[in-house]
C-alpha cells in the first residue's frame, strides 16, 4: 500500500429507499473508511416521495458534516442522479455505490491504491451478498470477474486461466472485461476525459457497458480488487415504476452499439430485431474519435478473447421445423438451465429464437447450449467438451442428428414439444431449416 492516498468522494443515488437499508449504507462508509481519505459522502435524492426521506433525513444527517444531500427537481434516474452528484463532488476520485450496501473494513483503501499508481485504472470491490429477506451479510462464493452477451447484457464468470497466470497471487487485482456499473472508484479526471455517462442514456442500462468498453479501448484497466468488499442487496425485481414509454435499455444499447461495437453491433441487433428511434449520437461518436481509441476487434482479442463471435459460426438465427413451423424458443438464464427447451411459432424478431451452431457442432446461445443426456433437450452451460452438446446439421435431408445418442431432433404430434426419435429422412416431423447456414465455415465435421 502506498503511504499516500488520495482522497475520494463517495457518491450515493436513491429513490424511495428504506430508512435502515440507507443508513446501513451510509453508517458503514463513514464507520470503516479512514477519516483522512473520505473527503465527503453525497446523497443524491432521485426525487423520492416517502416522507421519512424528506425532513427527518436532513435532520438525521446534519449531525455528520461529511454526508451532503443534493436533491433532484424532478426524477432523473440513475445515470442523471449520479452524474448530478458527481458534479458537486471536490474530491479527485469519485467512488459510486448503491443505497443498498455495506462497506466493510478496509474497503476503500485497495481501491484508492490503485487509482494512486495509475490514474486511468478504474477499479471495483468484490461485490458480496446481503440477504434481502434477513438483511444479513453472505459473504461470496467466489471471486469473479465481468463479461457481457450479445444481448448486451452483463454476467459474471470465472477468471480465465491466462488471467490468473498475470495476476500470480490471489490477492492481486484482477483485469475483468466489464463492470456490473453499482460499485466502483475512478479518478475524476479520468472519468470527464471519458465523456462521464452518455447524456442520451435514459434510466438506467448500457451505462456499466459503456464505461467498460472505453475504459478499455481509450487507454485505461478495469480491475476487480480482491481485497475489497461491499456487500449488496440484489434485488428480485426493480421496486419502481417509470411513466415512460419505450424500451429503455434497449433503446440504452443501440446508442451503446453505435458509437462502440463498430461492425459488431450487427450480432445485438440480430438478436433484437428492429433498432427503433435511439437519437443523435454523433458527439459520442467525435469523443472516440478525439480520445483515438482503439476498435472493438481489439477489445474482444485482447481483453476479452473468451467471449463467443456470432460470425465464427456455421448458423445464425431461427432453427425452424418446416412441418409445424414452430421454431426452438428458449431464455437462457441461469434459471433456465437444466430445463427442457421449448417450442413456439416462429416470428422472425430473434430474441428467444436465436441460435448459432458453432463449428464443433454447438447449438447455442450465449453460454448455454443445447445438451442431450437421453431424456430430455436441455439447456447446459457449454463446456467446449463436444460430447452431449454436438449436433449434426444436414442440409440435404434437414435432419438434425445428435453425435452421441444418433438420434434425430423431432418434433411431438400436438407440436407443442421436442423430441430425440430413431433417425428417419422421410419423418416430416423431423425436418428442420437452419437460418444463414453456411456449410463452408464448418470445422472437421462430417455429416454421419
Amino acid at each position: 500500500m502506498l503511504p499516500k492516498l488520495p482522497q475520494t468522494s463517495v457518491i450515493v443515488c436513491f429513490h424511495n429507499e428504506g430508512w435502515s437499508v440507507l443508513l446501513r449504507s451510509v453508517h458503514s462508509i463513514l464507520n470503516r473508511s479512514p477519516a483522512n481519505l473520505l473527503k465527503e459522502i453525497i446523497l443524491v435524492d432521485d426525487a423520492s416521495d416517502m416522507i421519512h426521506l424528506k425532513a427527518d433525513l436532513e435532520n438525521y444527517m446534519a449531525q455528520y458534516p461529511k454526508v451532503k444531500i443534493v436533491r433532484a427537481p424532478e426524477r432523473v434516474g440513475l445515470i442523471r442522479a449520479r452524474l448530478l452528484g458527481a458534479s458537486k463532488a471536490t474530491a479527485p476520485v469519485l467512488t459510486f455505490l448503491d443505497s443498498h450496501i455495506e462497506c466493510t473494513d478496509g474497503w476503500l483503501e485497495p481501491l484508492l491504491d490503485r487509482i494512486a499508481r495509475n490514474s486511468t485504472i478504474v477499479v471495483c470491490p468484490v461485490i458480496d451478498v446481503l440477504d434481502t429477506e434477513t438483511m444479513e451479510y453472505q459473504g461470496n462464493g467466489y471471486f469473479a470477474v465481468g463479461g457481457f452477451d450479445w444481448n448486451l447484457q452483463f454476467n459474471w464468470h470465472s477468471v480465465p486461466e491466462h488471467e490468473n497466470k498475470r495476476r500470480g497471487h490471489s490477492w492481486s487485482p484482477a483485469w475483468s472485461p466489464t463492470m456490473a456499473g453499482g460499485l466502483f472508484s475512478i479518478d475524476k479526471e479520468f472519468f470527464e476525459r471519458l465523456g462521464t455517462y452518455d447524456s442520451g442514456f435514459d434510466i438506467w442500462g448500457a451505462e456499466n457497458l459503456e464505461l467498460s468498453f472505453k475504459t478499455w479501448m481509450c487507454g485505461g484497466t478495469l480491475e476487480i480488487v480482491p481485497c475489497s468488499h461491499v456487500g449488496h442487496i440484489y434485488r428480485k425485481r426493480s421496486p419502481y415504476a417509470w411513466k415512460i414509454a419505450g424500451n429503455v435499455i434497449q433503446r440504452n444499447s443501440v446508442r451503446l452499439a453505435e458509437v462502440w461495437l463498430d461492425d459488431y453491433k450487427k450480432y445485438y441487433y440480430e438478436r433484437i430485431g428492429p433498432i427503433g428511434e435511439y437519437g443523435d449520437v454523433s458527439s459520442r461518436k467525435e469523443l472516440r474519435q478525439n480520445l483515438k481509441c482503439k476498435s472493438f476487434k481489439w477489445y474482444l482479442d485482447t481483453v476479452f478473447p473468451e467471449l463467443f463471435i456470432p460470425g465464427d459460426s456455421v448458423a445464425q438465427g431461427e432453427i425452424r421445423n418446416t412441418y409445424s413451423l414452430q421454431c426452438i424458443d428458449s431464455h437462457v438464464r441461469p434459471d433456465d438451465l437444466h430445463k427442457p427447451v421449448g417450442l413456439w411459432p416462429c416470428h422472425g424478431q430473434g430474441g428467444n429464437q436465436y441460435w448459432l451452431l458453432s463449428k464443433t457442432g454447438e447449438i447455442r446461445r450465449d453460454d448455454a447450449c443445447l445438451d442431450y443426456g437421453g431424456t430430455d433437450v436441455i439447456l447446459y452451460t457449454c463446456h467446449g467438451e463436444k460430447g452431449n452438446q454436438v449436433w449434426l446439421f444436414n442440409p440435404d435431408d434437414k435432419t438434425i442428428k445428435h453425435a452421441v445418442s444418433r438420434k434425430c431432433l423431432s418434433i411431438s404430434e400436438d407440436k407443442e414439444k421436442l423430441l430425440m426419435e430413431e433417425c428417419n429422412t422421410v419423418n416430416i416431423s423431423q425436418h428442420w431449416d437452419m437460418q444463414n447456414y453456411n456449410e463452408t465455415a464448418l470445422e472437421n465435421q462430417e455429416l454421419v
